[in-house]
């Protein structure tokens, strides 16, 4: 994690993912006040199979931490791996019973928005398909834009009712990309 501000504390894992560095989490002392924020990387899964299973007790362990974050400012960032709704994913019809795209994956994001965390960027784009933040490197779907929504922003009402601008970091064109992500840029007052 890099911030402009100073790092007060940073916790690395969650229950049962101690070891693996998928969850970096950070208390940041920001303008206005302490902001946490973390840091996630759900791997992609496969769907009916122990990789999909452990996929699930990610997100699971995810969803408790996120709940034990109560009122404060934080944020959870990173590559979720899933596409919560058809919006989401270009080719949705062609993704039905993949990971990335099952049901119960969504369902998780489902909990988190119902329990009060905000997808930002999904507030700021509106009800429109996109903006994806992830394309294959093979064919043209990059040049096509079929792309998932798979790296998010969601944020405790506290701080995300200061978000501003978001910003996708896709870049110009396909020989410019240095991942098949892109950056998701949250700017805040």
């Amino acid at each position: 994690m890099l911030s402009a501000h100073e790092i007060i504390a940073v916790r690395v894992g969650l229950p049962g993912f101690e070891e693996q560095g998928r969850w970096v989490e950070a208390d940041i002392d920001a303008p206005g006040g302490a902001v946490t924020v973390a840091s996630a990387y759900v791997h992609t899964g496969e769907a009916g199979t122990p990789k999909q299973d452990e996929k699930f007790a990610f997100l699971a362990a995810m969803g408790e931490r996120l709940a034990a974050l109560g009122d404060r400012s934080a944020a959870a960032t990173g590559d979720f791996n899933v596409c919560h709704t058809t919006r989401d994913l270009k080719n949705w019809k062609g993704n039905r019973g993949k990971a990335g795209f099952l049901p119960d994956e969504q369902a998780y994001l489902d909990r988190w928005l119902a329990d009060g965390w905000v997808d930002v960027t999904r507030v700021h784009a509106g009800d429109v398909d996109g903006p994806y933040t992830w394309w294959s490197w093979r064919g043209k779907a990059f040049d096509n834009d079929a792309g998932w929504r798979i790296d998010y922003v969601l944020e405790s009402p506290s701080l995300a009712v200061r978000a501003g601008a978001v910003t996708i970091g896709r870049a110009a064109s396909y020989d410019q990309r240095w991942s098949d992500h892109a950056a998701v840029i949250v700017d805040h007052d």
